[in-house]
């Protein structure tokens, strides 16, 4: 009964998260749905992966901008 509820919840906060991933939205949506998923599902795992590896590269990148700007 768990594993359904976690699945089926999983894939509507996915779809969720991709819809606002579209529009102006939270994208945390897609994070909590990948995260839930992925404990029963691999690929879902993979996807949560590459998906935490790309906002650590996007807020170094961030960073890096704030940190090397110029204040006037």
């Amino acid at each position: 009964m768990k594993k359904t509820i976690r699945i089926t919840l999983g894939a509507v906060l996915s779809a969720i998260g991709v819809v606002f991933a579209i529009l102006p939205g939270s994208i945390l949506f897609l994070l909590g749905g990948l995260l839930l998923l992925s404990y029963d599902i691999p690929l879902a795992r993979r996807w949560l992966q590459k998906c935490q590896n790309g906002m650590t590269i996007s807020a170094r990148k961030l960073d890096r901008y704030i940190l090397n700007r110029k204040y006037r």
